[in-house]
C-alpha cells in the first residue's frame, strides 16, 4: 500500500515538474527539503502526531517553509498533510527523485564485492554498466561483503546480476543434493 502512495504522489509530483519545465530546480528543492526534515526529527512527529488537527499541521508547514521553497512544493507538501499521507513524505520525495534519474538517464547501481574493488576496477565496471544500459550516467554505491567470498552482486533497481561465489557454492550444492545414487 505505501508503495502504491508514494508512486500516486510521486508521479504526480514528477508531472508537475516535467510539464512546468521544472525539473531540475524541483529536484533541487526536494532534496534540500529531504535534509532539513531528516535534521528536524521534531517537525515530522508533530506532523504525524494524531492529537494535532490538520488545520494546525498546514498552518505550521506553512509558517516554518512560505518564501523559503516554491508555491508548488508547498502547495503540494499540504496536500500531503491534508490527506493524512505525511507518514509517507520520505517514500513519496524518494520516488520522485528516482523518477527524475530515470528521465535524466542516470541509473543507480549498488555493486557489492567480498574485497574492496581498485579505482579503476570501480571504473571498468561502471564503463561496463553504461555499455550494457540504455543509461547516459550512473551513480555507483560499493558495499562490502565478505561472506561473497569472491566475485560480485551488482543491483540496479529491481534487477540483480550475481556472480558471487557463495552463490555459485549454493546452486552446486542444491544440484548435489538433487543427485540420487
Amino acid at each position: 500500500m505505501a508503495k502504491l502512495i508514494s508512486k500516486t504522489y510521486g508521479d504526480a509530483l514528477f508531472e508537475l515538474a516535467v510539464e512546468e519545465d521544472r525539473v531540475d530546480a524541483l529536484l533541487e528543492e526536494i532534496e534540500q527539503l529531504q535534509k532539513v526534515l531528516s535534521e528536524n526529527a521534531e517537525f515530522g512527529r508533530l506532523m504525524n502526531h494524531p492529537k494535532v488537527i490538520k488545520e494546525e499541521k498546514i498552518q505550521v508547514a506553512k509558517n516554518v517553509f512560505e518564501g523559503r521553497m516554491s508555491d508548488e512544493l508547498l502547495g503540494f507538501l499540504i496536500i500531503i498533510i491534508s490527506k493524512d499521507r505525511y507518514k509517507d513524505i520520505d517514500a513519496i520525495l524518494d520516488y520522485f527523485i528516482a523518477e527524475v534519474k530515470q528521465y535524466k538517464g542516470i541509473g543507480i547501481a549498488t555493486v557489492t564485492t567480498a574485497v574492496p574493488l581498485r579505482e579503476e576496477q570501480c571504473k571498468e565496471v561502471e564503463q561496463r554498466l553504461l555499455d550494457t544500459t540504455s543509461y547516459t550516467t550512473m551513480e555507483m554505491n560499493y558495499m562490502l561483503d565478505k561472506s561473497l567470498i569472491g566475485g560480485m552482486v551488482i543491483r540496479i533497481g529491481d534487477r540483480v546480476v550475481d556472480s558471487s561465489i557463495k552463490t555459485k557454492l549454493n546452486e552446486l550444492q542444491k544440484e548435489l543434493l538433487k543427485v540420487q545414487l
